[in-house]
């Protein structure tokens, strides 16, 4: 298991836990990151991350892609 921020570019993970408090945890299941859903790393910028998470791309900090689990 490592955080998403040091997953291979473009390559599908699995997430197996989601860390952080209550609130941080609630915003990312908002926004599509649930234990057991596939997430991959489209591009990295400055230690942002855009992911392809649901058939969606989303913007992550590098602080909450250290929570994603995968």
């Amino acid at each position: 298991m490592m955080p998403l921020n040091l997953a291979e570019m473009s390559k599908a993970q699995i997430i197996r836990k989601i860390g952080g408090s209550p609130d941080v945890r609630k915003h990312l299941e908002d926004l599509g990151f649930n234990v057991g859903g596939e997430v991959s790393v489209v591009s990295s910028l400055g230690g942002n991350l855009i992911v392809k998470v649901k058939e969606s791309r989303v913007a992550v900090s590098s602080e909450l892609a250290r929570r994603i689990m995968v």
